[in-house]
């Protein structure tokens, strides 16, 4: 059996070594840092305290109870010896036949270490429970906080970013200070709490249709969201957000949604990489530079004709690139040719707020209320289990008919005993 590693477990990943459960000819290695994986388009909802971790994450294990070919190590990749085919990791070495890169993108703050240092990331299950920590601790804060000044500091909440991450944690949090804040703070006077979405380009959701563009805008507005498009971040020292137009905001609370970038593993050439820190593949999600390495997913940069700049990095595209990838091993074994990777585009979609969606598809695009209901049906079937579509339906299910979700704690982090003791041991 030839042995395929594949470095991370997001929608392309999971879905390849899936493909290949009990597969005759392949040994399948699954490395991540976690041990589950997650489902990145619901993150703002934990962030926002509507759903809880659990019922957004799924852990790997248990996704390949059944399979007698996949080995699941939680662990971080240090580096990559592709002459001699195999990684090193923090517990060890492993060599392959075949290497995946699937270890998708981090936040990309665009080489400026004050946003880094002082803005709230969402690309990962941990940094939205930090950023709900801080929403809600904000409201906390506000209770006890006398000066006008200080106070509105607070409660500027600043989101950089108008793609659908911030344009859906915008609309979350202006239905919490519209529908929660009032009954879970009734001696304080929340009115002062202003949302501001900052993007760069003119529009929001700025890869969809005019139409989704220009009612995404509408809905925010209607929600009371202060939108400024062509709009850039200059600087962020942790008080004071500075913009390209010479404006000043004060704010304890900006949420970075503006950018990604690929995470990187050193022992690649250069020439493997393009804009973005994206591996060069060919046709067939190999690395064009290399030998038996492959990537998919947003890590990936396939050029052709209908998307010269590569393929948007969105879960649709990574999980037709591991699906097919999973068909091109088989043929592989069998001494087949391979079939080049072709994207079919299913759509796009973003909601903001109850009753309020755009969605595009190929042919034409709808907004409003059967919009929500279309987004709605669609994250409920790309959750993995069962169980988590049940919780995550309950959840939906009571917010709709309450506006209320029972989900606001803070859940602050306590010292790693075992961590301390090893680096006193060392």
């Amino acid at each position: 059996m030839q042995r395929i590693i594949i470095v991370g477990a997001g929608f392309g990943g999971l879905r390849l070594a899936q493909d290949l459960i009990n597969h005759p000819n392949y040994e399948i290695y699954l490395i991540d840092k976690q041990n589950y994986h997650q489902f990145q388009p619901l993150m703002y909802q934990v962030a926002s305290a509507r759903l809880e971790p659990a019922s957004i994450s799924f852990p790997l294990r248990k996704v390949f109870q059944k399979a007698k070919n996949v080995r699941i190590r939680i662990t971080k990749v240090t580096e990559i010896d592709h002459k001699n085919q195999f990684i090193k990791t923090t517990i060890g070495d492993f060599s392959y036949d075949h290497l995946v890169m699937a270890m998708g993108c981090t936040t990309n703050y665009f080489g400026n270490q004050n946003l880094k240092d002082y803005a709230y990331p969402m690309k990962t299950i941990p940094e939205a429970i930090q950023l709900r920590n801080r929403i809600l601790q904000t409201f906390e804060n506000a209770l006890n906080t006398t000066n006008p000044k200080e106070l509105q500091s607070l409660l500027n909440f600043v989101i950089v970013g108008g793609g659908p991450t911030g344009v859906e944690l915008a609309g979350a949090l202006s239905e919490m200070k519209k529908n929660i804040l009032p009954k879970d703070y009734p001696d304080k006077d929340f009115s002062k709490l202003t949302i501001y979405l900052l993007e760069g380009s003119p529009h929001t959701l700025s890869p969809m249709s005019k139409g989704s563009q220009t009612m995404s805008q509408k809905y925010l507005e209607s929600l009371g969201v202060i939108v400024k498009t062509s709009t850039f971040v200059k600087d962020y020292d942790g008080l004071v957000v500075s913009l390209n137009t010479g404006e000043q905001i004060d704010s304890k609370n900006v949420i970075w949604a503006a950018g990604v970038i690929g995470n990187t593993i050193e022992g690649f050439p250069e020439d493997c990489f393009t804009r973005g820190n994206r591996f060069v593949v060919d046709q067939n999600n190999k690395v064009e530079a290399l030998n038996n390495v492959y990537a998919i997913g947003d890590i990936a940069y396939m050029s052709t004709e209908k998307y010269p700049n590569g393929h948007p990095q969105v879960a649709s595209v990574a999980l037709q690139q591991g699906a097919l990838l999973s068909k091109n091993f088989n043929k592989l074994a069998n001494n087949k040719p391979l079939k080049p990777f072709k994207y079919t585009d299913k759509g796009s979609m973003a909601t903001i707020g109850k009753r309020r969606a755009v969605v595009d598809l190929p042919k034409f695009s709808f907004q409003g209320q059967m919009a929500w209901f279309t987004w709605m049906f669609i994250h409920l079937m790309l959750i993995l289990s069962i169980k988590n579509k049940l919780l995550v339906f309950m959840n939906w299910m009571i917010s709709y008919f309450n506006n209320d979700s029972t989900l606001r704690i803070i859940m602050k982090p306590v010292v790693d005993k075992v961590k301390n003791r090893e680096e006193k041991c060392h």
